[in-house]
């Protein structure tokens, strides 16, 4: 048996509990072809597949109840935050928040196989309110799922995963080199694939200062909310505004003046949501159609230190 190997059988349940915990917690880390190499590994005796599974259900229940608890109590700050963190583009979040209130916690079930969608499962069913002992039951069937598959695709094809070990173990030092290179140019591809995103809403944005500065004008701007159904029961919209994804686009756009001052907002990182629908409205003639750079946040930040400056400007 090659020294890799040995290495692997030694320590397999422990690399394979490590890797889960770290990509579930959000580093870039695919923990799915490790859960191949053991199940490859469990046909050759050199690991136990029941161990192996173990590790992933205990390592996804850590990570998802530590995130359910998070959401729970920070809602969707927390939400912002995975988005954050993520390599994914801005708009993962945004994307799958409906796509879990559809279908609830049965959505755990799948949500591992999904990127972006598993970003915000568990944190997502603590915001919405889902029992723990549901949201325990769905994570961990769930696990099993998404874990067994792995394995079982290692069982399956190990004789293919036995020839790329073999292969490995003749590069000896070179081997960690090559698993390091392809690692790191998964990183720089998420990315760039994610700056590309950013790059292509790189539109002009209006600061909250000068919305306050058209509504006292009267000018009447349209204030647009993009953000998704969830995170609107999530946050409550700016007074007045309207909710995108409760009207046609297109009817919506027939009934407004070309000349009228669209601003748009999100609670999405960097405003992507909201950009993305500035940009319809800019194609479709509307030259005064902007995003509003901070989103709800700036609008909130704005209302809280309304009161303390007006008894200054007095």
């Amino acid at each position: 048996m090659s020294q890799l190997s040995l290495l692997i059988q030694h320590y397999g349940v422990f690399l394979v509990f490590g890797t889960v915990l770290l990509e579930q917690f959000g580093l870039p880390i695919p923990a799915f072809p490790v859960l191949v190499l053991a199940g490859a590994m469990a046909v050759d005796g050199g690991a136990s597949w029941q161990l192996c599974l173990a590790a992933v259900l205990l390592a996804c229940l850590i990570c998802d109840y530590f995130w359910f608890r998070a959401g729970r109590y920070y809602g969707k700050r927390v939400l912002r935050l995975l988005c954050r963190i993520s390599l994914s583009p801005d708009s993962c979040v945004n994307q799958t928040e409906d796509r879990f209130r559809r279908y609830g916690p049965k959505s755990l079930l799948v949500s591992k196989f999904v990127p972006g969608f598993n970003t915000i499962a568990a944190p997502m069913s603590g915001a919405l309110g889902t029992g723990t002992r549901a949201f325990l039951g769905f994570s961990a069937s769930g696990a099993l799922l998404w874990g067994g598959t792995g394995i079982a695709l290692g069982a399956v094809f190990h004789d293919s995963v036995d020839g790329v070990l073999a292969a490995l173990e003749t590069m000896g030092s070179a081997a960690l080199m090559v698993l390091g290179g392809l690692l790191a140019l998964f990183i720089v591809y998420k990315h760039m694939e994610r700056r590309r995103h950013r790059a292509s809403l790189a539109i002009p944005r209006i600061a909250i200062a000068e919305l306050q500065a058209l509504m006292e004008g009267g000018h009447d701007p349209l204030i647009i909310d993009a953000r998704s159904s969830t995170a609107q029961e999530l946050e409550a919209a700016i007074p007045g505004a309207l909710l995108y994804n409760s009207c046609e686009p297109g009817q919506l756009m027939a009934s407004l003046d070309k000349d009228r001052h669209i601003v748009v907002y999100c609670s999405c990182p960097n405003d992507v949501t909201a950009a993305q629908v500035a940009k319809e409205f800019l194609a479709n003639g509307f030259h005064r159609a902007r995003p509003l750079h901070g989103g709800l946040d700036a609008w909130h930040a704005h209302q809280a230190q309304a009161p303390e400056s007006r008894p200054a400007a007095a």
